[in-house]
């Protein structure tokens, strides 16, 4: 969420002592600049994956190597660009992708580098597979440590730095044979409030910089191995939202930039359609034409197909938008209506009979817990009605720092058929993940909410059991244990 930070803030920074110069915790740059960092997978087709890392030297071609062993990389897939960047970054983003991969396989890969190991994933599920398989969701997850929030040391995981231990991070990296992906609908490491910690006062732009590259870095075991989704959430508009310093933000780290040279070139286009129905075929072409990854896009894995879409920007009166109410004046990013027609595209081009589940994935809810200020009114009135025109299932949302789980609702008013075939879509939020700015209070508690929880860091896994059932649970982060879980019915 937006900082409430007072209007003081630019008087502390520009009055900030001297000593604090130069205490800002840049992680170290190695003698190989071809290293790897900040791996990064996602779904990029029915048989593709995309590979992106960060490296601290332009590459003018990356390379991956990859095979179904970790003895016979016999595979290599290379860039046809080089490394992009942006004034300020002290690293290069780079993106490979790799092509025609058997469904549901685990392959090999290593970064192509002098330095660098070999990991392992496991490729897309083909649309229509109707295995069940379970994925997470994480929004609003900041760096754990110095620069960020935090949690106890209990215990030691080998696969992540030791002081994520019973952070989401950790927890993740624990049950990582549990979920086959994540999806992530915004605000990512919490870099623009880099003024939260009195060390970094004299060096924002410097600060902004090493907390991505420790967040990222953080993040890489996890979303190194596993498919990870990304959509924009506010954190990623600006390099801060602190009243009258937006003169500290340089230009480069303006407009959701980081985001974009991360995840850009990443992120899948819309896929082809997998139904056999002509109509169908042609929604989907036409979505895909409109869709705009990161910010807008959708993919299939399995038995569900998912809409991420950006509440932030390219809708009416969008709040990070021209104008809008967060004042950041981002994007647009699309042409006026492309985002809300790709959605409506996109939604109607879904064969059940090969994926029965739809989600839909954004940053900011329309329905929360708490005081009415979290809630995004703009956004209910861009996307509910499509949301319930298509009979989409789930509404993932964040933003709010806290789990909550909503009945199926529209309109404000719950759907009389509950949890059994509603017509009405089930929300939930999934923001209590953990960052610097803490967990949201419950608050006020609307009639239609079924559960929430901002006691500890938490967030949700997603089980799809079969055509017919989807189980969604709540985890607390330290500790594992299961907070909520409900079970949604439909027939389709």
């Amino acid at each position: 969420m937006k900082s409430t930070t007072s209007i003081s803030a630019a008087a502390v920074l520009l009055a900030a002592p001297s000593v604090y110069a130069g205490l800002i915790n840049f992680p170290p740059i190695p003698k190989d600049l071809t290293t790897p960092f900040q791996q990064r997978l996602a779904a990029y087709g029915p048989s593709s994956v995309s590979v992106g890392w960060n490296t601290y030297a332009a590459q003018s071609s990356g390379c991956v190597q990859y095979g179904t062993s970790p003895d016979n990389l016999n595979l290599k897939s290379c860039s046809t660009i080089g490394s992009t960047t942006y004034q300020s970054s002290r690293t290069y983003s780079n993106v490979v992708i790799l092509s025609g991969l058997a469904p549901a396989t685990t392959y090999y890969y290593k970064i192509v580098s002098t330095n660098s190991t070999v990991g392992h994933f496991q490729s897309p599920r083909q649309p229509g597979d109707k295995t069940p398989f379970n994925l997470d969701v994480v929004v609003d997850l900041g760096v754990y440590g110095a620069d960020g929030f935090t949690t106890s040391k209990r215990d030691d995981i080998p696969t992540i730095q030791p002081e994520l231990n019973h952070s989401t991070i950790g927890r993740l990296a624990t049950t990582v044979d549990d979920y086959e992906l994540v999806i992530h609908p915004g605000d990512f490491a919490y870099a623009d409030d880099w003024f939260e910690k009195p060390h970094n006062l004299l060096d924002g732009k410097d600060a902004y910089q090493a907390i991505l590259e420790q967040f990222y870095d953080q993040l890489a075991p996890i979303a190194g191995r596993k498919l990870y989704m990304a959509s924009p959430g506010n954190h990623e508009a600006d390099c801060t939202e602190v009243p009258f310093t937006s003169g500290l933000c340089p230009e480069g780290q303006k407009n959701f930039t980081d985001f974009l040279h991360r995840f850009g070139q990443t992120m899948p286009k819309a896929y082809t359609s997998s139904s056999t129905n002509a109509t169908a075929q042609s929604l989907a072409a036409k979505a895909k034409s409109l869709s705009n990854p990161p910010f807008w896009y959708s993919f299939e894995y399995g038995m569900v197909h998912i809409a991420m879409i950006d509440t932030e920007t390219d809708f009416p009166n969008a709040p990070d938008g021209q104008d809008g109410s967060a004042g950041l004046d981002g994007g647009p990013f699309g042409a006026t209506h492309q985002q809300l027609d790709f959605l409506a595209a996109d939604l109607a081009s879904v064969d059940r009979s090969v994926t029965p589940w739809v989600i839909v994935a954004g940053h900011r809810p329309w329905y929360t817990t708490g005081d009415s200020s979290s809630a995004c009114s703009s956004c209910q009135d861009a996307f509910e009605d499509l949301l319930y025109t298509y009979g989409v299932d789930v509404g993932v949302f964040g933003h709010v720092h806290n789990s909550q789980r909503f009945l199926p609702v529209y309109k404000g008013t719950a759907d009389p058929n509950g949890m059994t075939d509603p017509k009405a879509p089930m929300y939930i939020i999934a923001g209590g993940t953990g960052n610097i700015e803490g967990l949201s209070s419950v608050g006020s508690v609307p009639s239609y909410n079924a559960f929430v929880y901002a006691d500890d860091y938490s967030y949700s896994t997603m089980k799809f059991l079969d055509e017919h059932n989807l189980q969604i649970d709540f985890i607390r982060s330290s500790t594992g244990e299961i907070l909520d879980s409900s079970i949604l019915y439909k027939s389709h």
